[in-house]
């Protein structure tokens, strides 16, 4: 058994900078994915990114059902069409929102092996892969909001964190 990480959550600076590519894909990254594996099963959540895991490398895991798959490098390469779906993020738990996507992608990267991958999909797969992408990006599911929506969401995750800080007044256990 792999011990599990913290996942960062809305408000940590590290969600919102662009990951670097891995250079090399050895142990220390299949190590990196393992735990990164096991910290999304015990969330729960279908995908994870490793900047949500504080770690600045353009990698994420992910399992639709069928057993954890990891990317490492990915790239969007093409995308089609037009879908909304209920979308949530394990770094802002608890909110969700319908979220408009394009509904078929193709991803390209690589596999712990350094095997190229290239999966054209839509719909849920499709989804979870522009989610991560996003987060390898720096881009929070919040920013993809409307105005109205965004505002009303800020001010949720402004009152928890109101909320956390007043049974926490020196503050040793928020984020």
């Amino acid at each position: 058994m792999v011990s599990t990480l913290t996942i960062r959550t809305y408000g940590d600076p590290v969600l919102n900078q662009v990951a670097t590519e891995v250079e090399n894909i050895d142990g220390k990254v299949a190590a990196l994915a393992e735990t990164m594996i096991e910290t999304m099963y015990e969330a729960p959540g279908v995908g994870l990114a490793a900047n949500q895991i504080g770690v600045q490398k353009r990698l994420f895991v992910y399992d639709k059902g069928d057993g954890p798959v990891v990317v490492v490098n990915p790239v969007i390469v093409e995308s089609d069409g037009e879908w909304t779906y209920e979308e949530g993020c394990l770094s802002v738990p608890g909110l969700s929102w319908e979220i408009t996507r394009p509904n078929a992608v193709h991803l390209v990267g690589y596999d712990l092996d350094g095997n190229e991958i290239s999966v054209e999909t839509d719909e849920f797969e499709g989804r979870i892969f522009q989610h991560e992408m996003d987060h390898l990006n720096g881009v929070l599911l919040i920013e993809r909001l409307d105005a109205d929506q965004k505002k009303e969401a800020k001010k949720v995750l402004r009152q928890r964190r109101l909320q956390i800080a007043s049974h926490d007044p020196d503050g040793l256990h928020l984020l």
